[in-house]
């Protein structure tokens, strides 16, 4: 996916009103005290407006003033009169099924969000014949988890009614809404082998071929352009959301290493996670220290030592790590 700046956290959430950003239209800043030396004029704080069209086909709509991702789901829902919980995951400038351009915790200024919407419902049975059933799981950050990978030749692989994009609702008449993607993958690897289990999938809605892709928004030349297109709104797992400029090359390269790592080991991916702890192994001294910073952080994931310290060596130490 072409990343337009800097990942959030994990979970993102946390207030774009703060720092001014997202400040409502017509709202005016406190002015400058009068008579102090080398006051300027208050500089007009940036309006962030996004487009988004349902991937299926619609109009263009216009969003603006959400502050966590279920927000951003809550005003695309009512652009379109539809229920938040009908969107299954956006992606960004292509209304494509395309599991590269997924939207995060992260956006570009200039990305165009098409909303992927509840399609048919299916059921499968499949037989855990190996430990492993091939999937790579992702979630929405809004409750609904979806295969973002199908491994070439394993069991999920050669059931062909199973597509990437499908969100999993229930497995053996459980339902699994409001998991997050790793409770998702850990009940699935528990599943006992030679048991046939059921999985019930919701396969996006159908996208018609004639609308084609989207690489930047319809803005008009002045409205929006509140700083470079490799600026982002980065939202925070705590504090505000802020504008920031996009990774550095190691940064991305670094985050592409541990998400690897966490398919590997997890069976999920997840490119804000990845980020989050390639944040955390560059302040760390040794992987010890990183396992006690993502225990604090990320306490849930209860990560095996071995794999914290892939994850330091593949931040740290790339090179040593690939040989």
């Amino acid at each position: 996916m072409r990343r337009a700046g800097r990942r959030s956290r994990h979970s993102p959430e946390g207030s774009l009103m703060e720092n001014g950003v997202g400040r409502e239209p017509g709202t005016p800043e406190a002015p400058a005290a009068e008579g102090t030396p080398g006051a300027r004029p208050p500089r007009p704080r940036p309006r962030l407006v996004f487009h988004t069209q349902l991937a299926h086909g619609s109009p263009t709509g216009r969003i603006e003033g959400f502050t966590t991702v279920k927000e951003l789901y809550t005003k695309i829902a009512e652009v379109f009169g539809i229920s938040p919980t009908e969107i299954l995951f956006c992606t960004l400038n292509t209304h494509k099924v395309d599991m590269q351009k997924l939207l995060g915790g992260q956006i570009g200024l200039e990305d165009f969000i098409f909303a992927h919407v509840r399609g048919e419902t299916k059921e499968v049975e499949v037989t855990k014949t190996e430990d492993a059933l091939g999937l790579t799981i992702t979630d929405n950050g809004a409750g609904y988890a979806f295969i973002k990978r199908i491994k070439e030749g394993s069991i999920i692989n050669r059931l062909q009614t199973v597509c990437v994009g499908d969100s999993i609702e229930a497995i053996n008449d459980h339902t699994i809404v409001g998991c997050r993607h790793y409770e998702v993958a850990r009940m699935l690897r528990e599943l006992p082998r030679a048991q046939p289990f059921t999985l019930r999938l919701v396969q996006p809605k159908k996208a018609f071929d004639m609308i084609g892709q989207r690489t930047r928004s319809s803005k008009s030349p002045s409205e929006g352009r509140v700083c470079s297109g490799k600026e982002t709104l980065r939202l925070r797992a705590q504090g505000p959301a802020t504008l920031e400029d996009g990774p550095s090359p190691f940064e991305e390269e670094a985050a592409r290493r541990v998400d690897d790592l966490l398919e590997s080991y997890m069976g999920i991916r997840d490119s804000e996670l990845a980020s989050t702890m390639v944040e955390a192994a560059k302040e760390s001294p040794g992987a010890a220290q990183l396992a006690r910073d993502l225990d604090s952080v990320l306490g849930e994931f209860a990560f095996p030592q071995e794999f914290v310290a892939e994850v330091w060596a593949a931040v740290c130490h790339p090179k040593e790590a690939q040989k």
